[in-house]
């Protein structure tokens, strides 16, 4: 898989040092992780497995020099102002947040604990995280994969390109700020290519409902919005799709990897890997206010042929040219 392009104020502010260096004689490091999803099952790397690995590549080791405080959500969001403030109270030295709500919520809960951020599809300075992305200026920095309305857009043609008889496309949304600006975004494509787009909210866990209706209304393909919580979902999401013969476009790398048929976008697991840079510089004294918002730019096409192939679908040679990466196996 290439390695997404990352672009800083500071060039190579967050270069790893060794792991040797990152490691504290005698210190135990504290981290907190918020997340408004759930304890992922699925095989590939996630959220909540990723980040010890990284950490861990950086000299950090669960059970010896360092302890984390996972707090999930499960999707239940008006938890998540209780669950920041319990990682306050065990006086976590870093906390990482992995959604706007996420972070909005350990904004409200502390205001000197450091925050390590992963944002997707959401302005910082918009929300009022930080300052701006060269100087945050509080106690928030981390990693934003860039918030463009042409996005979703993208991703419907792409979507349209491969299944050129859709007429009918599905939404996959949820009900956080940030996926209802997606459908808009999503909706304004629509409108230029001809398209009818079916606006499909999911809450709580109630997939099998939300499939339910894009059957009932007879859509052709289905666009899955960027979420953490569709994406911590994401194997029951890609169970569904198969299951109902939807051809299904999704915006990591790790969905077509678990068997998704198409995605276009960053990477989760690349994405964690750059948070636990701040972390470990974090823990190693940097201050969050100092530290560059680091923004991904680039993004990627990804294709599962054999997925197309179940799903009895030619995806068009021209579009498999334009991939990043196309899985045959």
């Amino acid at each position: 898989m290439n390695r997404r392009a990352f672009v800083t104020g500071l060039g190579a502010v967050l270069a790893a040092p060794l792991a040797t260096e990152a490691q504290q004689a005698g210190k135990v490091f504290r981290l907190g992780v918020l997340t408004p999803g759930g304890h992922s099952t699925a095989s590939a790397p996630t959220m909540s497995t990723a980040l010890p690995a990284s950490l861990r590549e950086l000299g950090y080791v669960e059970g010896q020099n360092l302890t984390i405080e996972r707090r999930f959500a499960d999707g239940k969001l008006d938890r998540l102002p209780g669950l920041a403030q319990e990682l306050v109270q065990v006086r976590v030295d870093t906390l990482f947040a992995n959604s706007p709500v996420a972070v909005e919520a350990a904004k409200h809960a502390t205001s000197t604990i450091p925050i390590v951020m992963i944002l997707s599809y959401s302005d910082p300075v918009e929300r009022g995280f930080v300052a701006s992305f060269a100087r945050p200026g509080g106690n928030i920095t981390g990693v934003v994969l860039a918030a463009e309305p042409t996005m979703a857009g993208k991703r419907l043609e792409l979507i349209k390109e491969a299944v050129p008889a859709a007429s009918r496309i599905a939404v996959l949304a949820t009900s956080e700020a940030g996926s209802r600006t997606q459908v808009e975004w999503t909706d304004k494509a629509a409108r230029s290519l001809g398209v009818r787009l079916i606006p499909v909210e999911i809450r709580g866990a109630a997939y099998d409902g939300a499939f339910a209706t894009m059957i009932a209304e007879r859509v052709d393909a289905v666009v899955v919005l960027a979420s953490v919580t569709l994406s911590t979902d994401r194997a029951r999401i890609i169970q569904l799709a198969a299951k109902h013969r939807l051809p299904t476009i999704y915006d990591w790398y790790e969905h077509v990897e678990e068997g998704g048929l198409m995605a276009y976008g960053g990477s989760i697991s690349e994405m964690t890997r750059r948070a636990a840079a701040y972390i470990d510089r974090i823990f190693r004294g940097a201050k969050p206010a100092d530290m560059p918002v680091e923004r991904a730019t680039k993004f990627e096409l990804y294709i599962n042929l054999k997925t197309a192939k179940a799903l009895g679908l030619t995806i068009p040679r021209s579009l498999l040219l334009r991939a990043d990466q196309v899985i045959e196996e």
